[in-house]
């Protein structure tokens, strides 16, 4: 509803709070998670983000004090959402199972919701997640540091939960292989488009990512167990193996 505001002989009308523009801080997180994503953090200067949130480097510094608190700032807006999907998904398929989840169930809990944040073309979910692919592949030792914090709790749900749905596969062999996909969700999020350059065509609908990216990921963790792996594993493991 809109509210008269009487000034002088006029009588204004205050926009609804819909009508408002984004706050400093939004702004400011906003334009840092683009620019990051276009041109990583090395790349982005505070000049870049402080002009394009339109916002003077005292503001910057105010809300967030340096470039560093200000990257994390921008991941743990994201990151945090994301965690609490991942956790509260796992919460629900354990409660509902009874039981051991299968390995599908596992993935669908971890790799589900990045996947959607991915294909999020209007809230700034592909932008933070094409961000996050690229800081995987240049971490700095500080972004190492609060990105194990900030995955500690599900990364270690998840991988229990994996070692349960595979009893019979060596657990370094599950670490491995939870290493490889997450290596491959994050170059597919990563907006690096390698087969483009080689092929000139390619079909890149962010809404086609997840169900193309889970059954690759499912066949890599189905697949059978290198030999060296395979020859201290139980011998029923090819059953298990085979489970969806």
């Amino acid at each position: 509803m809109r509210l008269p505001i009487l000034s002088g002989d006029r009588v204004l009308t205050s926009q609804p709070a819909s009508a408002a523009t984004p706050d400093t801080t939004t702004r400011i997180l906003d334009a840092s998670e683009l620019l990051f994503a276009e041109h990583g953090f090395d790349g982005t200067s505070m000049r870049m983000i402080t002009t394009r949130a339109a916002v003077n480097l005292a503001s910057v510094n105010y809300h967030f004090g340096s470039k560093e608190a200000l990257f994390q700032a921008v991941f743990h807006r994201r990151l945090a959402e994301l965690n609490r999907q991942r956790l509260e998904a796992i919460n629900r398929m354990e409660a509902e199972s009874g039981g051991p989840l299968k390995p599908s169930q596992v993935l669908d809990g971890f790799f589900g919701p990045a996947l959607e944040m991915a294909a999020d073309t209007e809230h700034g979910g592909h932008t933070f997640m094409r961000l996050l692919g690229r800081t995987y592949t240049e971490p700095a030792e500080f972004i190492r540091n609060f990105m194990a914090v900030e995955y500690a709790e599900v990364v270690e749900r998840y991988t229990t939960a994996l070692y349960a749905a595979l009893p019979d596969v060596p657990k370094a062999e599950i670490v491995w292989r939870l290493h490889f996909m997450m290596g491959a969700v994050s170059y597919a999020i990563s907006g690096i488009d390698a087969l483009a350059l080689v092929t000139g065509r390619f079909d890149d609908d962010p809404a086609l990512l997840k169900p193309r990216l889970t059954a690759f990921l499912l066949g890599g963790l189905r697949a059978p167990l290198p030999e060296s792996a395979s020859s201290s594993a139980p011998a029923d493991a090819t059953t298990t193996r085979r489970q969806k």
